[in-house]
């Protein structure tokens, strides 16, 4: 995992409007990801289309997400002790991350799902079989 530098810009997405973000919510320094986290998926894929794991600006992220929302910017200068990486197993390289204290933010964009980012339902029919087959859970029954 490469060193965090704080200093870039930090995101969060959500389905409603907000100026603040409370403490113990979600951040990233990655865009899409925000913006595919304010559609509300309960799956989310991530790819490069090739072996290994993908640099963030090569990800290509699809979801089963329907719902507009909201793309922010967090206006607080975050600082190392102000976040830490979310414990979900799938974030071994660190995307996300979880913030100790509340945050000011601005809106963006207001977002919508487009056709290329939608997973097909024989898509998400297969995805979770297997994780279904291995035991794992989604983003969205982890959370419950």
């Amino acid at each position: 995992m490469a060193e965090i530098d704080y200093r870039r810009t930090w995101y969060h997405g959500s389905q409603q409007k907000l100026t603040t973000l409370r403490a113990g919510s979600s951040i990233t320094q990655n865009r899409d990801v925000a913006k595919t986290f304010s559609h509300r998926p309960s799956i989310v894929i991530m790819s490069d289309g090739g072996e290994g794991e993908p640099r963030a600006e090569e990800w290509r992220i699809r979801h089963d997400g329907v719902t507009p929302g909201f793309l922010y910017v967090v206006v607080d200068e975050v600082e190392p002790d102000d976040v830490y990486p979310h414990p979900h197993p799938v974030n071994v390289s660190q995307w996300e991350w979880l913030t100790h204290r509340d945050m000011k933010l601005s809106l963006l964009e207001e977002t919508t799902v487009g056709d290329c980012e939608r997973l097909k339902d024989e898509e998400i029919t297969d995805v979770r079989r297997k994780q279904k087959e291995q035991g794992e859970l989604s983003f969205a029954e982890s959370s419950e």
